[in-house]
């Protein structure tokens, strides 16, 4: 991971030497990918689109607890790569380090989709953090 972050730092400063640097840099370019990561890991963990592949790792059992309030258990399935994505994919902040891995290592492949994808799912969380004030504001 440090390796991947080391390597969009340098990148960032060869381009800024060279005079480029893109539509976005230092700071703005921080926040993007903190956003885009954001979204894309909520998008995988918690999102109902993405609950069918969810399901193919791990199982949600519900139970009522004695306070009457339900309780939801994840049940991991199989073993070995299954098990263990299961397991990644029930840790929201696990899951949110390979997310941010995943966007680091497209960046430093494909600098130019990298910067759409991001702006995209950026975006994307921005809305949902501005909806959920809004809802909590509204109440």
């Amino acid at each position: 991971m440090a390796v991947l972050l080391f390597a969009y730092i340098k990148k960032g400063r060869k381009k800024k030497k060279e005079g480029g640097g893109g539509f976005l840099s230092g700071a703005l370019s921080f926040i993007v990918f903190a956003l885009a990561s954001f979204r894309l890991t909520r998008l995988i963990v918690f999102d109902t689109i993405s609950a069918p592949f969810r399901r193919l790792f791990h199982e949600e059992q519900e139970e009522i607890n004695e306070q009457g309030e339900v309780e939801t258990y994840m049940i991991i399935k199989g073993k070995g790569l299954r098990s263990w994505v299961g397991e990644l994919l029930s840790c929201y902040w696990c899951t949110g380090m390979w997310c941010t891995a995943a966007l680091l290592v497209i960046y430093i492949l494909f600098p130019l989709a990298s910067m759409w994808l991001n702006l995209l799912l950026a975006i994307a969380a921005a809305a949902g953090i501005i909806e959920a004030v809004v809802s909590k504001l509204v109440k």
